[in-house]
């Protein structure tokens, strides 16, 4: 009998011969791989916040509540899971429109709930996990790759969600969830004309949103990124500070805490969105390619679990979990170093903030869950 919790319940004389990770559904690579960030991320975020231990404290609680909840979700089956999401989605967007009703505005934006003396909360979060499990879910009770009419509900479950989001507005949170639910699309075997017809709409796209979406600031970054030193003590600031950071770390860096671009407050937002400048700074080429090395790894680890799925709906999500994963490193790095416009993303994992690592660390869950329950299922 299939326990009504969703909750596996192994048979004991089985759990006798499991090792203790299997018996909790946690699997050791992505769990050693995480608690290595965990610990490069207290480093660069002590330097990065002027040697500020409440940041750093702060950030430890983040991690201990963010993995509790990974190893809450990696208890649940996938099918657990599939099955709740058709509500779970429609939530989802009822919480966006409150935002835009009712939501909390800050810095100009209207991004928060809030419950007078319980919490403030950001619902696009919540949609970076909801987003990529709803595609799955949809895609994974039918034939691939998936007929047109399915390729149109699935760029209509995308599109709600994006349109609420972009007028909070947000657009690095836009970009990691449409990405999310188009990675589920190309995971499930989309022809290629559709993908050269989507390519081919991407300029008339491109057009309209700068038009008719796009605010004012978010049009002031792509100039920015076009010619940052058109305004060098302006909009331009934060890009060309951290370029200069990153190129004086040189090979081996200054060493830690010797960075002088955030110790001198010349590197705005060391802590966040441009932390990785700190870090290069500070230890350089080679802390970079550490660095990179450990991301490509939990990509690897993440591919690895989505080629091991059993059922369509697991192969799906596991992907695109791992792929939006990914698109957060690129987008960041890309940002921080002059490749792409400023949009407003963390470096996963080493950023300062609770939401976002949190909502990384619960997508780190699920990965746990498709391939240690498969395990589970596969010694039955």
């Amino acid at each position: 009998m299939k326990p009504l919790t969703g909750i596996s319940a192994p048979d004991p004389r089985g759990m006798r011969r499991e090792p203790l990770w299997m018996r909790l559904h946690l699997d050791p690579w992505l769990l050693l791989l995480i608690l290595v960030l965990a610990g490069a991320a207290s480093f660069v975020l002590y330097s990065a916040s002027s040697k500020s231990m409440a940041m750093v404290y702060r950030q430890g609680a983040h991690y201990a509540v963010g993995l509790a909840a990974m190893m809450f979700v990696a208890q649940f089956q996938p099918r657990f899971m599939e099955r709740w999401l058709p509500p779970a989605y429609l939530v989802s967007v009822l919480l966006l429109l409150a935002v835009l009703l009712v939501g909390t505005e800050a810095k100009g934006a209207q991004r928060w709930i809030r419950i007078p003396g319980v919490l403030t909360f950001q619902p696009s979060e919540i949609m970076k996990l909801v987003m990529p499990m709803s595609v799955a879910w949809y895609l994974g009770r039918r034939e691939m790759p998936p007929r047109f009419k399915h390729v149109c509900i699935c760029l209509l479950i995308i599109f709600i969600p994006v349109v609420l989001i972009l007028k909070q507005p947000d657009l690095g949170t836009t970009l990691l969830i449409a990405a999310s639910g188009i990675f589920g699309l190309l995971l499930a075997g989309l022809r290629w004309r559709y993908v050269l017809g989507a390519l081919l709409a991407l300029v008339p796209g491109a057009v309209g949103m700068w038009f008719f979406v796009m605010h004012g600031y978010q049009k002031q970054r792509v100039l920015t990124f076009l010619n940052p030193e058109s305004d060098p003590l302006g909009a331009g600031w934060n890009i060309i500070q951290s370029k200069a950071a990153i190129g004086s770390g040189g090979v081996f860096g200054k060493g830690w805490l010797q960075g002088t671009q955030s110790h001198l407050d010349f590197l705005p937002e060391g802590h966040t969105d441009f932390i990785i400048a700190v870090l290069a700074e500070e230890f350089g080429l080679v802390g970079v390619a550490l660095l990179l090395l450990v991301y490509l790894l939990i990509i690897a680890r993440g591919l690895y679990i989505t080629h091991q799925a059993q059922e369509s709906f697991s192969k799906l999500l596991a992907g695109s979990i791992t792929l939006t994963f990914f698109v957060y490193v690129f987008v960041n790095i890309g940002m921080v170093s002059g490749l792409l416009p400023v949009v407003g993303v963390p470096l996963p994992m080493i950023s300062y903030g609770g939401t976002s690592l949190t909502t990384l660390l619960v997508g780190f869950g699920i990965l746990m869950s498709i391939h240690t329950h498969r395990k589970w299922m596969s010694h039955g």
